[in-house]
């Protein structure tokens, strides 16, 4: 049986789209890498500002106690920015998770020795493309997952 062409200018039917990406790992992975993420990175930045605040010299118990408090801050700062992002809107999700980062990375640029206004100036960029980075993969994502039933865009 032959069919009917369609008219120039419409569109045929869309084709069924999927809610979102399948996932890949299951939920034991996903687990571990809430946990880990933190760990790891937090055990990163302790060790980076213990280097930093040792200056080539040697090794003293204040810069092994700076890097411990250090790495505990980040890793305890990370998980509760972690904990509390989910639920918040994507702007203030954004502004959540730019404080952090360039809060951190102020502290780091400081334990180099620059300026105020310079370790100021440099976390407020670096804050600004986490804003921007985490605002623009939110909108993205979030109308493929469905979260924004109801909302005007």
């Amino acid at each position: 049986m032959a069919q009917a062409a369609q008219a120039p200018g419409t569109r045929g039917p869309r084709p069924a789209r999927t809610p979102s990406t399948p996932d890949v790992f299951d939920e034991r992975t996903h687990r571990i890498a809430h946990w880990m993420l933190p760990l790891v990175a937090g055990l990163v930045y302790g060790y980076w500002v213990a280097a930093l605040d040792r200056d080539a010299g040697p090794i003293t118990g204040g810069n092994v106690l700076l890097g411990i408090v250090s790495a505990l801050a980040f890793m305890i700062l990370h998980l509760a920015v972690g904990a509390v992002a989910p639920r918040l809107r994507t702007e203030s999700r954004a502004l959540l998770w730019a404080a952090f980062a360039g809060i951190a990375f102020g502290f780091l640029y400081s334990q180099n020795g620059g300026t105020v206004v310079r370790a100021t100036g440099l976390s407020l960029l670096v804050a600004v493309g986490v804003l921007a980075t985490v605002f623009y993969w939110r909108r993205t994502h979030e109308d493929a997952e469905g979260r924004r039933t109801g909302r005007v865009a």
